[in-house]
C-alpha cells in the first residue's frame, strides 16, 4: 500500500469506493456519497476528495451533482467540460445544467 494511501482516512478510501461504483448512465449527489460513506454530513469532504483525487483515482467525477439535481462548477470553471461528459453517457443535461434526478439518480447501496 502506497505511503499516500496509508494516510487517508476510512471514510476518504469508502468516499473513493461509492464514487468508483457510480455507473454509466447515472449520476448521484455530494450529499448521497458522503451518506453512503458513512457520513451523511460529509458532503464537504466529498468535494474535496473529488478536487483532490478525481484524476489520479480516475474517478467518474462528472457523476457526482448537487443535490438540486444541478452541475456545481461554474460556466468557463469545468461546468462545460461535465455537461458535455454527462450527455456523452445519454444523460440528458438542460441548458443551465440540471438533471432530472427522478430519471437519473443512483443510490449506493454501500454502507
Amino acid at each position: 500500500m502506497a505511503q499516500e494511501e496509508k494516510k487517508r482516512s476510512e471514510f476518504t478510501r469508502r468516499v473513493i469506493e461509492v464514487i468508483s461504483s457510480i455507473p454509466f448512465g447515472r449520476v448521484t449527489t455530494y450529499g448521497a456519497v458522503a451518506a453512503a460513506a458513512g457520513n451523511p454530513r460529509g458532503a464537504r469532504v466529498v468535494v474535496w476528495v473529488l478536487n483532490s483525487s478525481s484524476e489520479r483515482e480516475n474517478l467518474p467525477w462528472h457523476r457526482v451533482i448537487n443535490s438540486k439535481g444541478g452541475i456545481s462548477l461554474k460556466p468557463g470553471y469545468g461546468f462545460e467540460l461535465q455537461k458535455q461528459l454527462l450527455e456523452s453517457e445519454h444523460i440528458a443535461v438542460s441548458n443551465e445544467g440540471y438533471i432530472d434526478l427522478g430519471k437519473y439518480l443512483w443510490r449506493s447501496t454501500a454502507r
